[in-house]
């Protein structure tokens, strides 16, 4: 059964609708949870959610994914609401693209990896973070080329590019796998410079913040650096890592801002933000960004536990920092922010995590936290050089 939700919007934002499948593998509460996540992704990519559509099948469809009814279903519902855009919280593979394609003409399909890569694009400021995002599309496109990509001949020019009897889509392939193969060159070469950045940088203790997307890291870096750092209520506000210089007491380290984690990332972002993730791999020390108000927080930690993981950094030291205290609500309504935190006071800290409950907004709390970070930076430092004792 559809559920819908409307929201006002002006003419200038694309429609769209969110497709959600329940499964045998993932419930209609998880689903639910996933859609929610991925309305905001669109509202992130300036579009709105007209309705959303859930359908439960023990597994995906092989043809369409949601099924032959349900499709004509959204259909029908597209071409009455004249929607401009459909997006399907799973990744679709190219037969089922082109399917959906094919029964559903004139309105662009989407999947949760595609609508990521999206805005990726569109925040991608530095030529750094140009390139890998731009990577990321191309290799997320290459199995899913339809005839609808043949304009990327415009890209190379068409004298001596198609032979005898190739069909389009063939050059098209060929076309886009050269430009792979440049821009893995260009992206080799940039992550050198990014390398030989990193070796610069002198023998000072390097902290990295990490956390799922938006979930206050900029803000954090903000208050701890004292500097302007880009921070907005959006989904992957910022994609570039930064560093900052920060000295407590009269100990310096280097702090940097990494790009959030989210569910199902693409395994092409993954792999193309590889010297960005870098800073991360190479860090002395994490401080792992909570969105505690959020009602699946823990869920969000899980999913940046297996990023961690998956890049080869869970072993390093890390703090848990519980942010947005100010945020946090009682679903119940029974408990004050007070009761709640130490309930989950309780909860980490008795787990030997090393924990703390704060608001990157509170003046106080970044006090108390720079205080914390002076003592755990103290230790590594001393670790690595116990001749420099006479710093602290």
């Amino acid at each position: 059964m559809a559920k819908s939700k409307t929201i006002s919007t002006s003419k200038d934002k694309e429609t769209c609708i969110l497709v959600g499948l329940a499964t045998q593998n993932q419930t209609r509460e998880q689903l639910t949870e996933y859609l929610e996540e991925l309305a905001f992704l669109v509202s992130t990519a300036d579009a709105v959610t007209k309705k959303t559509f859930i359908q439960s099948l023990t597994k995906p469809d092989a043809k369409t994914f949601i099924g032959s009814g349900k499709l004509q279903e959204i259909k029908e519902y597209v071409k009455a609401e004249r929607i401009d855009m459909i997006v399907f919280d799973d990744e679709l593979s190219g037969s089922q693209l082109r399917n959906i394609e094919k029964e559903i003409e004139n309105v662009k399909i989407m999947d949760r990896p595609n609508l990521i890569l999206d805005i990726f694009a569109q925040r991608a400021r530095t030529a750094h973070a140009k390139t890998q995002v731009e990577l990321a599309q191309y290799q997320y496109l290459l199995p899913r080329l339809t005839n609808m990509w043949t304009h990327l001949q415009k890209q190379k020019g068409g004298i001596g590019m198609k032979g005898p009897g190739e069909k389009e889509i063939e050059t098209d392939r060929r076309i886009i796998r050269d430009r792979i193969s440049l821009l893995k060159k260009d992206l080799a070469a940039i992550d050198k410079q990014m390398a030989t950045q990193r070796s610069n940088r002198g023998a000072l203790i390097r902290v990295a913040l990490v956390g799922y997307t938006n979930s206050g890291k900029s803000t954090l870096m903000t208050a701890l650096s004292k500097s302007d750092v880009f921070a907005e209520d959006k989904l992957f506000a910022t994609l570039d890592t930064t560093v900052r210089k920060v000295v407590v007491g009269n100990l310096p380290f280097l702090l940097s801002d990494t790009v959030g984690f989210i569910r199902k990332l693409p395994t092409q972002l993954i792999e193309s933000f590889k010297s960005t993730l870098d800073e991360t791999r190479e860090s002395d020390f994490l401080i792992h960004v909570i969105d505690v108000s959020h009602p699946q927080f823990e869920d969000q930690i899980a999913v940046v536990e297996r990023t961690l993981t998956e890049i080869k950094t869970s072993d390093k030291p890390t703090l848990l920092l519980f942010n947005k205290i100010d945020a946090l609500t009682d679903p119940e309504g029974d408990r004050s922010p007070e009761e709640l935190v130490e309930g989950l006071k309780e909860r980490f800290e008795n787990n030997g995590n090393d924990v703390v409950f704060m608001s990157a907004m509170s003046k106080d709390d970044v006090t108390t936290l720079r205080s914390l970070l002076y003592d755990r930076v103290k230790e590594l430092h001393i670790k690595r050089y116990p001749y420099n004792k006479f710093l602290y």
